[in-house]
């Protein structure tokens, strides 16, 4: 059932739209378990109206959110955490011991967003990034267990998009709240049969070696369901891990293959457009080329520079 910008899962669970660059890119999650709530990931600050709206629509009051989660401090996952947390009095904020001191002191963040978009495109995508008390704050270790009303939700480090990332286990539902490290699927991916999927490589943190592991750990709790950040329920991962497996190998190849070129980045995106334009045309046949390119032209381009990146670093 989808109503306005929200898509409801059932098992308490509740996917929204976060809003960001353009619809159904990105999400983030409310869970509600006897009387309490938990967010996982928070989309931007321009998100925090449509989950207000929700809760108003739910007759959620604001003090019993619970826990507020982002599963790496990027800003899609975490760029609305400080403006929730101040909307949210009772709520404490659970993130990787590693991204803690971004999201207490978001300057950052906000300088090396500003440099990469300017200031006028900073704010149009992520509106206004405020910090979070540090009291307020728990530094999850891997292997943390939050209790939500007796719903049991577990914290596993899972490095290899970023090494500050980690998953949520929600066992009530057999189901993972992956961030980034089950890949990108969008609503346009899914075909008639079957749906297609990709690993991202973005910078700065990629580990093939790591995000492998991951994947292992993670297919390792035998999980139903993958609640994607970018973009929504996808069910059976037994069918997709092996794509994503076999594709970040890809990736790593195609990254070895232009090390010496002029422009590592350029040439690495050139070749993953090629893979994935094609591949994605093979799951939904009714895409044109043009739309294929155009939906995954943002993708390819930030996974070449990850991938050149990690070129520098393993070289390095």
């Amino acid at each position: 059932m989808i109503a306005n910008n929200y898509t409801f899962l059932g098992k308490g669970i509740t996917c929204i739209d976060a809003g960001y660059v353009r619809p159904q890119l990105a999400a983030f999650y409310m869970l509600e378990h006897e009387g309490e709530v938990a967010i996982i990931e928070t989309g931007t600050s321009n998100s925090i109206p449509r989950l207000m709206h929700l809760l108003d629509e739910k007759g959620i009051r604001p003090e019993q959110v619970r826990y507020i989660i982002p599963t790496h401090v990027h800003l899609d996952h975490a760029g609305g955490a400080g403006g929730l947390m101040q909307l949210m009095p009772q709520a404490t904020l659970i993130v990787h011991p590693r991204g803690a001191r971004h999201l207490i002191d978001p300057s950052r963040l906000i300088e090396g967003t500003i440099a990469v978009y300017g200031e006028e495109k900073y704010h149009e995508l992520y509106g206004e990034i405020l910090p979070v008390e540090a009291k307020r704050v728990i530094g999850a270790e891997d292997g943390l267990e939050l209790d939500l009303k007796g719903r049991k939700l577990l914290i596993r480090h899972t490095p290899g998009h970023a090494d500050h990332h980690f998953c949520v286990w929600d066992e009530t539902s057999c189901g993972w709240f992956t961030g980034d490290n089950f890949g990108l699927s969008y609503r346009e991916m899914i075909g008639p049969e079957s749906r297609y999927i990709i690993p991202t490589t973005t910078p700065v943190q990629f580990n093939p070696e790591k995000l492998l592991a991951s994947l292992d750990l993670l297919m390792s709790y035998q999980p139903e369901r993958m609640y994607l950040t970018h973009f929504g329920l996808l069910e059976a991962p037994e069918n997709y891990v092996d794509i994503l497996r076999d594709s970040i190998k890809d990736y790593v190849a195609i990254a070895e293959s232009h090390a010496d070129a002029a422009d590592p980045a350029a040439a690495i995106s050139q070749d993953l457009a090629k893979k994935e334009e094609s591949a994605l045309l093979s799951i939904v046949p009714e895409m044109s080329a043009e739309q294929a390119s155009e939906l995954l032209a943002i993708d390819n381009e930030l996974s070449g520079q990850g991938l050149a990146i990690w070129l520098q670093r393993r070289e390095a």
